[in-house]
């Protein structure tokens, strides 16, 4: 018997900003995502530039049809994609949406359901309109709340027949950490105060919790999750006084899903506000909306990372900070590989909520090459990748038989895509690869890697053959 329930949801995810490409097609405005060329530590353009990877991505705006088939080729149950809010509102701050937008989203939403395949969508996964960014200066305006609003309530209405499962925000708790990609806040991060950061994660939160009230108003049987960054954090020595300095990250991460499914800022915020001399000013209003929880909380999990009340060298990669862990092994980019702590996380997560959750983020980029096989395929022998997802489904396993209630499991870039953190499409997550460059050259085929067929097994056996 496999130790995955009957109904779970396998399958894969990717972001509508690193896949679709059509920056400027159908009526679409330019969202931040087209003025960030190289990533999250890159510099900011004032219009989008050729080298930018992101306005081609691997056109899935145009082959989205060949796409869904190759994925449903390995039975994906659940398909996990974004909505650009731009396609739908250009500017982010109109009150009729574009119509070409929505029709692109209603033929893909029909596609993945005519292979019997759920599509999981995020609302705003790292595109905010690019005009409310600079006009508004992102989240760190409340203004935004009610244009979100107006958002939800147009896709919520026009996709309720066609979509059951909903994210409100991508990696919400990234906000503190990278405040353009993730809260469209044009200010350089250099020049906000905590305070600015603080008020702007609380209009999100405000706005979060108002969409989930008015999709279940809109469709009861609507699952709506919140998606966060899950990230274990062990002390680096037995000295309490790292104890005390892993405690003390956890609490800023955790207290946004503390919002989210208590419906309420958790006791030690004060403190937290305290010590760093910031502040969150509450409307009237906003306690009553925040206790409109999340069904489900949905998490992408990379890496865990160390605390030290005296830090060492930091961990390369780690987007929340944190010291290396000298037991542990990196991938190319300096992302700490940690199979057990996604079951260490799924239990100290379910354990604290009691609530169903969902792996939506979990994979390994990797440098990939495009070989010619026995029989004239051109593939890519990607048993690293392999390995590393088998080792983390086998810690999904045990997490199961702990006792945690899980929903399903969507391995990041199922289909090789660019990378958020980089800009990069040398760092290859997928089970297919696509032939784009760096340097913007590739025919944009589609190959299936060695992983392809080995997680269409591992798919068709529930979980229970994952041999090599």
């Amino acid at each position: 018997m496999s130790k995955f329930p009957k109904d779970f949801l396998w399958g894969g995810a990717v972001a509508a900003n690193q896949c679709e490409g059509a920056y400027n097609e159908d009526g679409k405005g330019l969202s931040i995502q087209d003025i960030i060329p190289h990533g999250i530590k890159g510099p900011i353009s004032e219009e989008p530039t050729s080298d930018n990877m992101k306005l081609v991505g691997i056109d899935f705006y145009h082959r989205y049809k060949e796409d869904i088939k190759l994925l449903a080729g390995m039975g994906f149950k659940v398909f996990r994609t974004s909505i650009a809010w731009s396609r739908i509102f250009p500017k982010g701050d109109e009150k009729e949406p574009n119509e070409k937008g929505l029709q692109f989203y209603d033929d893909l939403f029909d596609e993945c359901r005519k292979y019997g395949m759920e599509p999981l969508v995020t609302i705003s996964h790292y595109e905010t309109p690019l005009h409310l960014a600079k006009e508004y200066d992102g989240w760190r305006s409340r203004k935004l709340i009610g244009f979100y609003e107006n958002y939800v309530r147009t896709i919520f209405t026009r996709y309720k027949d066609k979509v059951k499962y909903w994210l409100t925000f991508n990696e919400i708790n990234s906000v503190l950490h990278a405040p353009l990609m993730s809260g469209g806040i044009y200010t350089p991060k250099e020049e906000l105060t905590i305070n600015d950061l603080l008020q702007a994660a609380h209009h999100e939160l405000v706005a979060s919790a108002l969409a989930t009230k008015i999709g279940h108003e809109i469709n009861p049987e609507f699952k709506i999750g919140c998606m966060v960054i899950a990230m274990p954090i062990y002390p680096l020595t037995p000295n309490p006084d790292d104890v005390i300095k892993m405690m003390e990250s956890d609490h800023e991460n955790l207290l946004f899903t503390d919002v989210h499914v208590r419906g309420k800022y958790p006791n030690y915020v004060k403190r937290i506000l305290s010590k760093m001399g910031g502040e969150i000013k509450m409307e009237p209003g906003d306690e009553e909306i925040l206790k409109n929880t999340v069904d489900f909380i949905s998490f992408s999990y990379y890496m865990s990372i160390c605390e030290s009340a005296k830090p060492a060298a930091k961990g390369e990669g780690n987007l929340l900070g944190g010291v290396a862990n000298p037991h542990l092994e990196s991938s190319d980019w300096g992302w700490q590989i940690d199979p057990k702590g996604l079951r260490y996380v799924l239990n100290t997560m379910y354990d604290r909520y009691q609530k169903p959750l969902f792996i939506v983020e979990n994979g390994l980029g990797a440098v990939d090459q495009l070989i010619t096989d026995e029989n004239g395929n051109k593939t890519v022998d990607d048993t690293y990748r392999i390995n590393y997802l088998k080792k983390h489904i086998e810690q999904i396993a045990e997490a199961i038989e702990d006792g945690v209630e899980l929903m399903g499991y969507t391995t990041w870039g199922c289909i090789d895509l660019v990378s958020a953190s980089t800009a990069e499409l040398k760092k290859r997550y997928g089970f297919i690869y696509v032939d784009r460059n760096d340097d913007g050259s590739g025919s944009l085929e589609r190959y299936k890697k060695k992983s392809y067929d080995w997680y269409k097994k591992v798919i068709e056996s529930n979980g229970e053959d994952l041999s090599i």
